[in-house]
């Protein structure tokens, strides 16, 4: 771990501020995981892009290529050469779910019930107390993510916001608040992406050595 953020702070030496707060968000997620549960991810606009790059780096091999081990494999033999093909081709993953994905959900309940709370039913019906919600708000007050938080917490789950230096509401709301020093919303954005590829990378290594 100590490796992977040295090298994220020689890239952005601003963001040796948020050191503290990255490895925060790292034990969260792993003894999550380590529960057996999952991650769940929202935000919008580019946070929205965000959650969905974060699930592409934890589902599959992001720097290892996760390949499945004996016991695992042993469980498709019964499919023949067809399970050696399969078998060869699975990666090991960390469960993770982009809420932004549910189009057809979210715009039910937009246009139905209520927009603010459209990432809140999702979390209502998905969450567990063993899982964690990851936030990605610039602003830290997206009333929709606000909502989400809100309901994680009253059913036990672990919350982790990205924001930017303000923090916003999510700064009281959330177990771990990674404020990245920056105002404008593409700066925010930017250091986003390289603190969430080291949180990857991080939880690979402890999970698939």
């Amino acid at each position: 771990m100590s490796r992977t953020l040295d090298e994220l702070i020689a890239k952005y030496p601003e963001l040796a501020v948020c050191r503290a707060d990255i490895e925060a968000a790292f034990e969260a997620s792993r003894e999550s995981f380590a529960r057996g549960g999952k991650m769940l991810l929202a935000g919008n606009g580019g946070s929205a892009a965000d959650c969905e790059h974060v699930v592409g780096e934890l589902m599959k091999g992001f720097m290892s290529p996760r390949r499945l081990g004996e016991t695992s494999r042993e469980k498709f033999a019964v499919w023949g050469e067809e399970g050696a093909y399969m078998a060869d081709r699975l990666q090991g993953a960390l469960p993770a779910i982009s809420l932004v994905s549910q189009s057809a959900l979210a715009t039910a309940y937009i246009n139905d019930v209520a927009a603010d709370m459209v990432f809140a039913q999702q979390v209502y019906g998905y969450g567990k107390p063993e899982d964690t919600l990851v936030v990605f708000s610039t602003s830290g007050n997206s009333v929709n993510v606000v909502r989400a938080v809100q309901v994680a917490k009253s059913l036990g789950l672990a919350t982790i916001a990205f924001t930017g230096s303000g923090g916003g509401k999510l700064v009281s709301l959330c177990d771990v608040t990674i404020r990245v020093p920056c105002e404008r919303t593409p700066d925010i954005q930017e250091r986003h992406l390289p603190i969430y590829h080291a949180l990857c990378i991080m939880l690979e290594e402890a999970f698939f050595p």
